[in-house]
C-alpha cells in the first residue's frame, strides 16, 4: 500500500504524466514543461514505479493509455486542474481581467460574426488581449493550447464545455436583377436552368439536397460559372449577378437586410454539412480564468440569433 504522504514526492511526475497523455508525446509535453523528452520519460517511469502499474503503452509511433493509466489520468487531471485553480485565485479576485485569450473559429464565422464583437470586447476590456486563430479545421484546445474554440456542428463533442451561440443554416440567395433576367425559381428542380455558385471542396458539393414539410427530399445537381470555397466570395459572386449562391445565412444577413440579394426557395431547407449551431467550447474546469470568462459572457450576450 502506498504511504499516506508518499504522493507528495511524485506530484511533479503527475503533472508530467498528465501533459504527456494530453499531447500524446513526450517531446510535445517536454516543450510545454521546459524539460527534455528524456526527462519527461523518466518522470513518467518513476510515477509508474511508485504506483506499481504501467500507465502508458509506448510504441515507435504513438503513446496509449493503459486501462489503469486512463484511471490515473482522470485522477491526476483533477489534481492538476485544482492546483492550477489555486494558482489562479489571485486572478479570480482581481478587479480587472487581464492577459491574452486564444480563440479559434471557422473562417466565415470569424469574419462575419465574431470579428465585430471582438473589436467591441477589446474596447471594453483594455487589459485583455485576444489572439483570433482563423481555421476551418477542428482545433483541439487541450493539445494546441487554445483557450476557447468555436465549432459549427449539430452535436458538440464530449469532454468540452459547450455554450450555444446561435443557429447556423445555409441558404440560397441571388440579386433581384439576376432573377429578373433568368426567371423565378419556384422548385429546387428549377435550379438546373440557373448558374449556381457552389463550394467545390468535395466531389458532391454541387449536389444540393432540399427538404420541405410534407414533401419528399429532393436532390438537384447544379452547375455554375463560379465555384469557390469561400462563402463571402460566393456572396460577392451573387452580388455581381453571376447566379444563385449557397452561403451561410450569417454571411448574407446584411445583403438580405438592405435588399441587395433575396432568398431563393425560402420554404425549402438546404441539407448538408455546416448546419446546426455555433458552439463556444472550452476544456472543463471549475476555474475558468477571468479573461476567458468575460469573453465568453460577452460573446454569449452579443452574438445575434438569426
Amino acid at each position: 500500500m502506498v504511504g499516506t504522504n508518499s504522493f507528495l514526492k511524485v506530484l511533479p511526475e503527475m503533472v508530467t504524466f498528465v501533459r504527456v497523455a494530453e499531447r500524446g508525446s513526450f517531446s510535445a509535453a517536454a516543450d510545454l514543461l521546459g524539460i527534455t523528452p528524456s526527462a519527461a520519460s523518466r518522470q513518467v517511469k518513476r510515477l509508474e514505479q511508485e504506483i506499481g502499474v504501467q500507465l502508458l503503452q509506448r510504441t515507435t509511433r504513438q503513446l496509449r493509455l493503459t486501462e489503469p493509466g486512463a484511471e490515473a489520468f482522470a485522477r491526476c487531471s483533477e489534481l492538476v486542474a485544482a492546483a492550477q485553480g489555486a494558482m489562479d485565485i489571485g486572478a479570480q479576485f482581481a478587479r480587472t481581467p487581464a492577459g491574452r485569450v486564444r480563440l479559434s473559429a471557422p473562417k466565415a464565422f470569424a469574419r462575419c460574426v465574431l470579428h465585430p464583437h471582438l473589436l467591441d470586447f477589446l474596447r471594453a476590456y483594455p487589459e485583455v488581449d485576444v489572439q483570433l486563430i482563423v481555421a476551418d479545421r477542428d482545433i483541439d484546445p487541450i493539445r494546441e493550447g487554445v483557450d476557447l474554440v468555436v465549432r459549427l456542428t449539430t452535436a458538440p463533442p464530449e469532454g468540452l464545455v459547450a455554450r450555444q451561440l446561435m443557429a447556423v443554416e445555409h441558404i440560397l440567395c441571388a440579386t433581384p436583377a439576376y432573377l429578373a433576367r433568368h426567371g423565378a425559381i419556384a422548385h429546387p428542380h428549377d435550379l438546373r436552368a440557373h448558374s449556381c455558385l457552389s463550394l467545390g471542396e468535395h466531389e458532391r458539393d454541387n449536389h444540393w439536397r432540399f427538404r420541405k414539410d410534407g414533401e419528399d427530399e429532393v436532390e438537384v445537381v447544379v452547375d455554375g460559372r463560379y465555384v469557390c470555397n469561400h462563402s463571402e466570395m460566393r456572396l460577392d459572386g451573387a452580388l455581381a449577378d453571376l447566379g444563385v449562391a449557397c452561403v451561410p445565412a450569417f454571411t448574407a444577413r446584411e445583403a438580405l437586410d438592405d435588399g441587395r440579394v433575396v432568398r431563393v426557395l425560402p420554404d425549402w431547407a438546404l441539407q448538408g454539412a455546416y448546419q446546426g449551431h455555433a458552439w463556444l467550447m472550452y476544456p472543463p474546469s471549475r476555474y475558468l480564468p477571468p479573461k476567458c470568462r468575460v469573453l465568453v459572457e460577452h460573446l454569449l450576450s452579443a452574438v445575434p440569433s438569426p
